[in-house]
């Protein structure tokens, strides 16, 4: 909108292609402008984040590490997506939300006793001149008239505790021939620079995502805020049901009840929020939302609120949209939350981490036994374990942090194949899908989707539930709902 104005009335600074054109005089934008440098605090997280630094300098001694946040993606034309950091920038900055800067590098460059950290990063654009003189009020995509005010390079020292360099400065600073691994896709630039070298990225992607694993005091204090958040959207959700149930478009509703939640207490969503009602149930990421919500109908709900330092939460819950729900519903209510209280009885400190999985699996396989489902028929050669996927189709629960599927560039043998450890935290969410077209099932039982999801923090002696501020049983979800209706 703005940009199509300033192309109209011939005021410089756009190209009417949504990109920027060169303004060699700031006319009316020169002089006059107060000082507003600050000295931020530092960061809550910028001094866990600079041990994680230490941690990474002592496994690749001798190497320059790089690890870009990525940019801005275009959603259309001339407007980006919000901007969110690599998880793995994230975490070795301690960087938050609204502070974020697009196309930063962190660069950790050997020294002969360990690494030296420095940021990379845009300044802000000065207003008396310089390279960066004009920016402020000519470019579109990132001057401080059009997206905000950035943090000057003293500014983001202060608020990280790591030596903050302008971006034009990368260049030079990746000239120098030395063993450099990278983590590769997020900057155009860096990967030109330094020559891939495949073995040693895939390396330190590995090293980045298992470092993430056993989550710190403050990490596990993100988390709790962010689960937190997340129950409190799902009691805002319970109290909007009945409105729902008069749009055309109820999941939608649904949906932005969650989100404004999301929105006001942290960064925004950790995922996009499914919010999926009756047979949409069955699709394991319904994000279309576009759908009625009908008293009797079941809704699913699976969502997350992200905190300012982008750890997300990660629950869901089915509603009985009436307050109650049906016998064939609670049916296969009870079996996925007997399934998914089997999962929790297995999350100890030193058990395999399939454990969970297994152990509400073989409660979902006898339920579905005794009900005669045997999709293959009852004398079918199928292994056991593969036997249901046609009703269950994933696994049971995922590791949780700054991503809501955590560490995922982690090797087999320290994550899906590891053990559970104090300080992981993670979800179990075991769930039956009955497709509404599949003629293996009673018709009762056909479009039911129910899934139950907790997020867990092992401790020294078991774990703990973060989400408990939900009622998980049948029973305690009526009376959940009666209360909030």
């Amino acid at each position: 909108m703005t940009h199509l104005t300033q192309q109209l009335h011939g005021v410089p600074g756009t190209d009417g292609h949504g990109g920027t054109t060169p303004d060699p005089a700031p006319g009316p934008f020169a002089g006059g402008w107060a000082d507003t440098a600050a000295t931020p605090p530092p960061l809550s997280g910028a001094s866990w984040a600079a041990k994680r630094r230490a941690v990474l300098s002592e496994r690749f001694p001798g190497e320059r590490i790089v690890v870009p946040s990525g940019g801005l993606k275009v959603r259309s034309n001339d407007f980006d997506y919000a901007f969110r950091p690599h998880s793995a920038f994230i975490h070795l900055t301690g960087e938050q939300g609204s502070h974020a800067v697009p196309d930063s590098v962190l660069v950790l460059e050997p020294t002969g006793g360990g690494h030296t950290s420095v940021l990379f990063t845009r300044p802000r654009s000065p207003r008396d001149g310089g390279p960066h003189g004009t920016d402020f009020h000519a470019d579109h995509r990132y001057g401080e008239f059009w997206v905000g005010r950035r943090r000057t390079l003293a500014e983001t020292s202060a608020a990280l505790g790591i030596e903050a360099a302008d971006r034009e400065g990368l260049r030079s600073a990746l000239s120098r021939p030395v063993p450099t691994r990278v983590l590769r896709g997020e900057d155009a630039l860096v990967d030109g620079l330094v020559p891939a070298q495949r073995a040693a990225d895939s390396e330190l992607v590995q090293f980045l995502s298992e470092s993430r694993l056993v989550k710190d005091d403050w990490e596990i204090a993100q988390l709790r805020a962010a689960v937190d958040s997340t129950v409190a959207g799902f009691h805002d959700v319970a109290g909007e049901l009945e409105r729902a149930t008069r749009l055309e478009r109820g999941e939608r509703w649904i949906e932005g009840t969650f989100n404004r939640r999301a929105r006001l207490d942290g960064n925004g969503l950790g995922f996009e929020t499914i919010a999926a009602a009756g047979a949409h149930a069955c699709v394991l990421h319904w994000m279309r939302n576009d759908g009625p919500v009908r008293a009797g109908d079941l809704l699913l709900l699976d969502a997350g609120v992200e905190t300012d330092s982008f750890h997300t939460g990660d629950v869901t819950r089915v509603l009985p949209v009436g307050g109650r729900f049906s016998d064939a519903q609670r049916r296969v209510y009870d079996l996925v939350f007997a399934a998914q209280s089997a999962g929790i009885a297995a999350l100890r400190p030193g058990a395999p981490y399939g454990d969970f999985h297994r152990a509400a699996m073989a409660v979902i396989a006898e339920g579905l036994d005794s009900w005669g489902l045997r999709p293959y028929g009852a004398t079918a050669s199928t292994p056991k374990a593969d036997l249901y996927r046609r009703y269950t189709v994933c696994g049971t629960g995922h590791m949780l942090g700054l991503d809501c599927h955590d560490c995922a560039g982690a090797r087999t043998e320290t994550y899906l194949g590891g053990h559970l450890e104090p300080g992981h935290v993670l979800t179990v969410e075991p769930g039956l899908y009955f497709q509404p077209d599949d003629l293996t099932v009673p018709e009762e039982l056909r479009g039911i989707g129910i899934r139950i999801e907790d997020d867990f923090l092992i401790t020294d002696t078991g774990a703990e539930c973060l989400s408990s501020g939900l009622p998980r049983d049948a029973d305690a979800v009526e009376e959940w709902l009666a209360r909030s209706s």
